[in-house]
């Protein structure tokens, strides 16, 4: 792994020490990989009993310890066959298979100091006296090699700045992104289950709300489909395996995919919605006249997650993909493009996120298609977010197997990044399923192809909305956006008219009428995260008004019925 950055360095280093740490508080423990990775570092460790919390803080104080000594990294190199004798002296079998797979004649070791030392090929910082703000955060689970056949070891995850105030903030931010966590507050606000009857807990259950909030989400995203173009199709769950012959995925996915017979026929459950769009392509001839064509679905797929990457609605193993595919000409293709950009960046900025980072990723090592279209592609995507004058980076690698992409990357509240639309331009496809038009010349002429989602997977942007906003939804996509509170049964009839007035102007409204006080009905809407109660004593029903109460804000004060409606239109137009 390259690390290019002195953090980067720094985790990476922390994460030796731990190592180091635990090796000399439980000896007979066999040491693996540790890496630093996004926001930290981890290592994995096989050792037979549990680690404790209380056992994190006996190694954050022999890390202390081992880094007042301020020990050196030091690189050296051994021939590859004396350092697995080497390993395999000390027992760490882990290392000895690690070496035997090392394509070169030597390896790199790291020491720490002379007290210490692991296979690695760094870099590292000087010296550990340089990590000055660590903290060991958890202890989760892990396959050897992410194998589930192989030995489940026990992962310890760390995170190390270059200062205390760093590290606090950064602690801070993990406090409140365990308040906002989807799988705490999903069920807490009714808005998704899952069971363990739902292909080993991989699929979403939606009760009222969580249908309601989806609802929502898939109406909006359906016009605004419409409104620019694209004609809705649907296309069936099931499909034959040569199908995925022939778009390529059972030779670059299939372990990815579930397979099934039928009548001594192979048949396989979508992963993807693109083939099924290329028949429709193909069940006519095409002319030039016709293109761009634009199909969109909201098509449910299911893809092969193993159990333990599984993660609320962030990754599960059915899910419903805002899909998009635009059969263009060669003329057409970066104005498509550019549309779509522009797609991207309305629909974020409704759904409340304003800051987008944006990456280009090229050619993987395994793709299909000649190597002038990938190229083409390529420099086509980049030129459109030049011209948007769109700042992005390179992702090395990280195509998809018949196309290079575009990936956006939204930033939430806690400045969090949440990979979901994406744009992929695509040579191969239109070539392996024979698409073509008739252009101007009578000649037939393969269109290009573009995969594009804006939301990307609806369940994992469930997930993030439900992070961004902490379950408290702007009015428009709340659920239950108001919620009538009549003090007394004398009420009910005030309050019963006045939710039929607003339901009859569009809103999601109820009247909580149950024998209870009051203010235990006001602190459960407030729990529920309903975006405004509306409360009705004598006063009101003999005034005609309402008194309101907004989340997050309290009493705002009595208003009519007029008043409500022109608030409550206004905040749902704006999508505040």
């Amino acid at each position: 792994m390259e690390y290019k950055t002195d953090l980067d360095k720094l985790r990476h280093s922390c994460s030796h020490v731990m190592a180091q740490a635990v090796q000399e508080l439980w000896p007979e423990t066999k040491v693996t990989i540790g890496p630093a990775i996004d926001n930290g570092f981890y290592y994995d460790f096989d050792k037979p009993e549990p680690f404790s919390d209380q056992d994190l803080r006996k190694i954050e104080k022999r890390m202390k310890h081992i880094i007042q000594r301020k020990p050196e990294f030091r690189q050296t190199f051994m021939k590859k066959e004396a350092a697995a004798d080497f390993f395999r002296g000390k027992g760490e079998s882990y290392k000895v298979e690690l070496i035997e797979n090392l394509p070169d004649d030597e390896v790199s070791i790291f020491h720490t100091g002379d007290e210490w030392l692991d296979l690695c090929k760094g870099p590292h910082i000087e010296n550990a006296g340089t990590i000055k703000a660590f903290k060991l955060l958890s202890v989760a689970g892990a396959y050897w090699r992410g194998d589930e056949t192989k030995p489940q070891l026990q992962r310890i995850y760390g995170t190390a700045f270059f200062s205390q105030e760093e590290l606090e903030e950064y602690l801070k931010m993990l406090e409140e992104a365990a308040k906002r966590d989807h799988r705490k507050l999903g069920p807490q606000l009714d808005l998704y289950n899952i069971y363990q009857e739902s292909a080993g807990a991989g699929l979403i259950f939606y009760p009222p709300a969580g249908a309601t909030l989806r609802n929502i989400i898939e109406t909006y995203v359906r016009e605004e489909n419409i409104k620019r173009g694209y004609d809705l199709v649907m296309t069936p769950h099931l499909l034959r395996g040569k199908l995925w012959d022939q778009s390529g995925h059972s030779g670059h996915y299939r372990e990815n995919m579930y397979y099934l017979d039928i009548d001594n026929e192979e048949y396989a459950v979508k992963p993807m919605n693109c083939p099924g769009h290329n028949l429709l392509y193909n069940s006519k001839r095409r002319s030039y006249r016709e293109l761009p064509i634009r199909f969109f679905e909201l098509g449910t797929v299911y893809r092969q997650e193993k159990a333990g990457v599984l993660h609320g609605l962030l990754r599960v193993r059915g899910f419903t993909q805002d899909d998009a595919h635009i059969y263009c000409r060669e003329q057409q293709l970066k104005d498509e493009i550019k549309s779509v950009i522009d797609f991207v960046y309305s629909i974020s900025h409704d759904f409340g996120f304003k800051d987008i980072e944006v990456e280009l990723s090229t050619q993987p090592d395994k793709f299909i298609g000649e190597q002038k279209n990938w190229d083409h592609a390529t420099e086509t995507l980049k030129q459109s977010l030049v011209e948007k004058e769109i700042a992005f980076k390179i992702n090395e690698g990280d195509g998809a197997f018949y196309g290079p992409k575009i990936d956006f990357k939204l930033r939430d509240a806690l400045n969090r990044e949440w990979q979901c639309a994406t744009i992929q331009c695509d040579f191969s496809l239109p070539e392996r399923f024979d698409l073509t038009y008739t252009n101007e010349d009578g000649e037939l002429v393969r269109p290009i192809m573009i995969h594009r989602a804006i939301l990307g997977s609806v369940e994992r942007f469930m997930g993030t909305l439900i992070e961004h906003y902490a379950g408290a939804f702007p009015m428009w996509l709340a659920p239950v956006q108001l919620q009538i509170i009549p003090i007394k049964d004398d009420h009910v009839p005030f309050a019963s008219q006045l939710k039929k007035d607003l339901k009859d102007q569009g809103f999601r409204v109820q009247v909580d009428q149950r024998n209870e006080s009051l203010n235990k009905r006001i602190r459960e809407g407030t729990v529920k995260k309903i975006p405004y109660l509306l409360i009705v004593g004598d006063k009101e029903v003999s005034e005609k008004k309402v008194a309101l109460r907004k989340y997050g804000e309290g009493d705002i004060g009595a208003m009519s019925q007029d008043q409500l409606l022109e608030r409550f239109l206004q905040e749902v137009k704006d999508k505040r």
